[in-house]
């Protein structure tokens, strides 16, 4: 066995045997993966996929900004290209380096995802790459490893995309057609439309305009073609929104000065003082729709894109570039909020990649205002460590059930219930932890588990 089934629960053994029966009770809860990245082309077309190298090395960020780290060009990873030119020559070099790993969040999904679903038995090395590499290729040709096969598999009840409002959504409306047990919904994530830094944010206008026939070159316009998009998402299954802006800040503005603004940016101007407070109204604006639509709202800012210039030229964004920055959340939301905050029927999930403001920031304004909730560790911080430091940090403050669970933001399909199994196996140490201290009894533990695994996303999300 890759895996040790203690794997993750604590050393000393009274406070792991409570762990492990309350991780047992887990075992028949389907996974709800509300906040994601996959390509909802797979499910669709249904195509096995190509190889293992395109699976595991250059669809996953976590494992090629690794290798570029020790100096691997990725050029020899075939990022970049629309497929590698050697798949085989990837997976060996990605097994050549599999040490690096030792340690990492990412390790755990991997050896998952070659134990558990394809079955090998030993840990990837050198020596072992090609065998491994071709007892994948012959998995993958078989229909049970098919996409839409692995997603019942994997017990996936509901698993969230992340589109943008000029997506057509023709993939979601195929998948809805096609029979599939469990909901694959859309997420509308407007950055390229409310995003004045966004590339060809102009052009994105236009293209808004074409899809809705609405006049984006006015405000009034813009506003309802960004609603009329919103309910043709949530026609098909949509439940949130999601907002990766730079920052948190948000703003109130008039409707004149909202609609002189836009007419600046719209109109390719503004300084950067004025594209940020942009985007600031543009989260309040949201809000205000989803106050009408019901969409729940996702924010998490704090990644500095594409960090890395060079790379950024060659091979566009996301290549495992991103930074995260430190954010004001109490000042930067204080607009929304005064505004929306109080409100019980909204929505707003805050995440982010500065854990200073676990306990300082973020957590006391879960705990009071109605509209808050926190997403889980993310990220960078999706990890055993970062899942424990979100706990301890935000329990004593926002209590567990400010929070919704946990979602596995993954862009690796084959991760994704590697990821679940990991988070539920830190919640089950954390609270059989508060077990032993008395500080909760076990069947409340139980009960808490089955929330954090299962029930709080299910709640939070709408679903």
């Amino acid at each position: 066995m890759i895996l040790s089934e203690d794997r993750l629960f604590p050393a000393e053994p009274t406070t792991r045997s409570i762990a492990k029966r309350l991780y047992s009770s887990l075992s028949v809860l389907p996974i709800i993966s509300p906040h994601g990245h996959t390509n909802p082309r797979w499910f669709a077309e249904n195509e096995p996929f190509p190889d293992p190298a395109q699976l595991f090395v250059t669809a996953d960020h976590y494992v090629f900004r690794m290798l570029y780290s020790q100096g691997v060009p990725l050029v020899q990873l075939g990022i970049g290209a629309k497929s590698p030119q050697d798949p085989k020559g990837v997976w060996r070099i990605f097994a050549q380096h599999y040490y690096l790993f030792r340690g990492t969040p990412t390790r755990l999904w991997l050896d998952f995802a070659f134990q558990e679903l394809f079955g090998l038995e030993a840990r990837l090395t050198p020596a072992n790459a090609d065998e491994c590499y071709d007892f994948i290729v012959e998995k993958l040709r078989t229909p049970a490893f098919l996409p839409r096969s692995l997603f019942e598999r994997f017990r996936l009840e509901v698993l969230a995309t992340t589109d943008s409002p000029l997506d057509s959504l023709a993939h979601h409306e195929t998948i809805r057609a096609s029979g599939l047990k469990g909901r694959i919904n859309p997420t509308f994530r407007p950055d390229p439309v409310v995003d004045p830094d966004f590339p060809e944010f102009k052009e994105n206008l236009g293209r808004l305009a074409q899809m809705t026939a609405a006049d984006t070159c006015n405000w009034q316009g813009y506003l309802s073609a960004l609603r009329q998009r919103r309910l043709e998402f949530k026609a098909l299954g949509c439940t949130a929104t999601d907002h990766g802006h730079p920052t948190a800040a948000t703003a109130d503005l008039s409707a004149d000065s909202a609609a002189r603004l836009f007419h600046k940016i719209a109109s390719g101007g503004g300084d950067p003082d004025e594209r940020e407070l942009f985007r600031a109204q543009m989260l309040t604006e949201m809000a205000a729709m989803s106050l009408d639509d019901g969409l729940v709202m996702q924010i998490h800012p704090g990644s500095l894109r594409d960090h890395n210039a060079r790379l950024f030229q060659r091979f566009g964004r996301d290549v495992g570039a991103d930074i995260p920055t430190p954010t004001n959340y109490v000042q930067a939301l204080r607009p929304l909020l005064d505004r929306f905050g109080n409100e019980p029927r909204l929505t707003i999930i805050l995440f982010t990649l500065d854990e200073s403001t676990y306990s300082r920031e973020l957590a006391p304004l879960a705990g009071h205002y109605p509209c808050l909730r926190l997403g889980p560790a993310w990220w960078f911080h999706d990890s055993p460590e970062g899942m424990m430091r979100f706990r301890e940090y935000t329990t004593e403050t926002a209590g567990f059930y400010n929070t919704v669970g946990f979602n596995d933001d993954s862009r690796a399909f084959l991760s994704i219930p590697a990821r679940h199994d990991v988070a539920r196996r830190i919640d089950c140490s954390f609270l059989a932890r508060l077990v032993t201290e008395h500080r909760i009894d076990e069947d409340e533990a139980h009960e808490i588990a089955a929330d954090l695994a299962y029930g709080l996303a299910r709640k939070a999300y709408r679903l």
